[in-house]
């Protein structure tokens, strides 16, 4: 059960992140917060991608097949359908508020495209990275539908949905030892705030798309914005306040590896040899 020890420090952000425009897939636009310049990664968190547009042609060419080694996937819809296949023969439809955790392994091919031609389309990709003992593990899914992801409300006028780790007595259906994952989905009304116990040892953020609030106590307390994202530190529970018009954010957390990372483009491998095989691999079918 998470506790909160009154005396403790209260995390601060020690770094904010402002996402940069950019393009993936067949064109689809979205904004990269980690994986760009500003913030190559953190570990072991190697890429955070928000999409959110109403113009389907920001989105309708999608993402078509293509290869991954190495790490993981984490596909997160808010609004939108979006329909998931890779070359081993699993399929399956993405609907608004369902997550897939996607453990690419040691490789497979896939595709994801819209499943609607107009709408809305908004969610967020994460990468999290595998230990070298893992990089060549089965791949495997565990994809749950929004009814299979418990809510809480821990707090007036605050609404959590736990994908990963614990809120209380809440568990999220994600599992995965090796980075001991959390992934919090938090709704904020105005002016409501709500305390949380980080997990130790871990590298942590918080990413606001919708509104503003407060982290932290006090005078020190430093304003997030919509579409910013503040890496946590310094403490080991969380204070937030929404704003005026209320917050929406995801905080995700995850234990380190510390190991040497050699990466290119879909593949997240350790050594340059190991790389360089991957790219071997798929163009000889291997995958």
């Amino acid at each position: 059960m998470n506790t909160i020890d009154p005396r403790g420090e209260p995390a601060r952000l020690i770094r904010k992140v402002h996402g940069r425009a950019a393009s993936d897939g067949a064109g689809v636009k979205l904004t990269r917060v980690i994986g760009g310049p500003e913030l190559p990664e953190l570990d072991p968190f190697l890429l955070l991608d928000e999409f959110g547009t109403d113009r389907a042609e920001d989105y309708l060419a999608g993402f078509p097949s293509h290869p991954h080694r190495g790490f993981e996937t984490v596909t997160y819809m808010l609004d939108g359908r979006m329909r998931h296949k890779d070359n081993h023969g699993n399929e399956g439809l993405l609907t608004p508020g369902s997550v897939q955790w996607m453990t690419a392994g040691r490789g497979l091919v896939h595709s994801e495209m819209p499943e609607q031609e107009s709408g809305r389309m908004r969610g967020f990709q994460l990468w999290v990275n595998l230990p070298a003992r893992e990089k060549m593990t089965d791949p495997r899914y565990q994809e749950f539908a929004p009814d299979l992801i418990p809510v809480v409300r821990p707090a007036p006028g605050v609404e959590v949905k736990v994908i990963a780790g614990r809120v209380g007595d809440t568990l999220g259906p994600i599992v995965q030892p090796a980075t001991d994952p959390l992934y919090l989905d938090i709704a904020l009304e105005p002016g409501k705030a709500w305390e949380y116990p980080l997990p130790e040892g871990h590298n942590v953020f918080a990413y606001v798309f919708e509104g503003a609030l407060g982290v932290g106590e006090g005078d020190d307390a430093r304003a997030l914005e919509t579409h910013e994202m503040g890496v946590l530190g310094g403490g080991g529970r969380l204070a937030l306040r929404a704003g005026e018009a209320g917050a929406r954010l995801i905080l995700v957390a995850g234990r380190p590896l510390r190991e040497p990372v050699a990466r290119h483009g879909p593949f997240v491998m350790n050594t340059r040899q190991e790389l360089m095989q991957a790219f071997v691999d798929f163009q000889e079918g291997r995958f």
